[in-house]
Formats: C-alpha cells, structure tokens, sequence
C-alpha cells in the first residue's frame, strides 16, 4: 500500500484515471432515469443484419481500453495525458448531449438462436438499455485510441501493434451496430467527434487551460 502512494506521488498524472469515477456516476444515473426523447434511426440500420458472433469484438472494447491506458501510463507521460484528454472530454461530451438531447433506439431484435454467443448477447440487452446511445461513447473512444496508438513511436513492432489496434477499432465500431447496440448515425458521430478532438489534442494548447485549474497536478 505504501509503495502505491509513493507510486501515485511520484506519478501524479496517472491521477486522471479517477475521472472514471463521477463518469459511471453520471453515466449510471441517466441509464437510470433519463427517458429517450428522441430516437435515433436512418435506411443503413435496416440493412444491416444481427448476428450474435458479434458481441466478440463488442466485449474486445474493454480490454482495448484497459491495455492502451495502462501502457501508456507506464510508458509515455505525454501520451497517456493526450490519451487521456481526447478520450475524457469525448466521453463528457457524450454525457452532456444525452442530458440535454436525451436519445435511444429502437433497433434490438428478438434473439431467437441458442447457443453461448446468443446467450452473451441477450444478457447484454439485459444489462444496457437502448439508451444514451449518440453518439456513441464505444466508438469515440475506440477512435480516440486508435488514433494515440497511430502516432505513438513507442512500440518495439510498430506495424503489427498499429495494424492489429486499426483492425480491433473497426470491428468494434463494426459491432456496435451488428448487434443493434447502436444506429450508423450513433457511429459516424462518434467518428466525428474524436476526430475533432484529434484536432485539438494535437494542434492547440489545450494544457494552458488546464494549468489555471487544480487538474495543473497532471502536468506537474
């Protein structure tokens, strides 16, 4: 426990990984109450099919992003912290759309198949409502780390860490909709919405406005 501290003290940016926190909070909380005003729906929903295989690269999400945080905290102060900022503000943003534009689906098939994938899938409908769906906070933040992982110079094999990364990205993107999770509208404007945030992280100076905050101990 000790050495944690003595860990977290000399790291103090790994600090931003408590945003997590008041996320599934908030994120909690609208699952719960929020009530969809509007629902998300266009013509490519329709023709796109629902097959259970698919809850395979939909789960790979959350490895993805336990693995890309955690190298980079170990290994690059500079890119956890962009990592850390596209990926953050999308998934704010996201919260604060679903408050003020509360949104669903009405996408989901009845799963009539019987074997574990079918089983996976149902009990994923089970336990996430069609519900605060766009944009798509799987797919933002699928981009946003596909995007670090593009440009970091970290890796001892580059080409097979960014090629395999680019691969897992679109078909967790790809996953989304198979399994009625979300519309391509949710997954184009997750897209967009990171690669805004690409365009902020790196070619403005985000961090001076940081500075003038107490968030300045990430930096120090």
């Amino acid at each position: 426990m000790r050495s944690i501290k003595s860990w977290l003290h000399d790291h103090p940016y790994s600090y931003a990984l408590f945003y997590f926190i008041p996320y599934l909070i908030i994120f909690e909380l609208l699952e719960t109450f929020v009530v969809p005003k509007y629902y998300i729906h266009c013509f490519i929903d329709d023709m796109i099919p629902f097959h259970e295989s698919f809850v395979i690269p939909y789960f790979t999400w959350f490895p993805l992003l336990a693995i890309s945080l955690g190298y980079f905290l170990f290994h690059s102060r500079k890119e956890f912290l962009e990592l850390c900022f596209m990926m953050f503000t999308g998934m704010s943003i996201c919260l604060f759309i679903y408050m003020i534009l509360p949104n669903g689906l009405d996408l989901r098939v009845n799963i009539t198949h019987t074997n574990w994938l079918a089983d996976i899938a149902r009990l994923l409908q089970q336990i996430d409502t069609p519900t605060n769906v766009c944009p798509s906070i799987h797919v933002a933040s699928t981009i946003a780390i596909c995007f670090v992982v593009c440009r970091s110079h970290l890796f001892q094999h580059p080409f097979l860490v960014k090629s395999a990364c680019l691969i897992i990205s679109v078909f967790i993107c790809i996953s989304t909709m198979v399994l009625k999770q979300h519309s391509f509208i949710d997954v184009i404007l997750g897209f967009a919405l990171s690669s805004l945030l690409y365009y902020v992280t790196y070619h403005t100076n985000w961090q001076k406005y940081f500075m003038k905050t107490p968030l300045r101990i990430l930096f120090s």
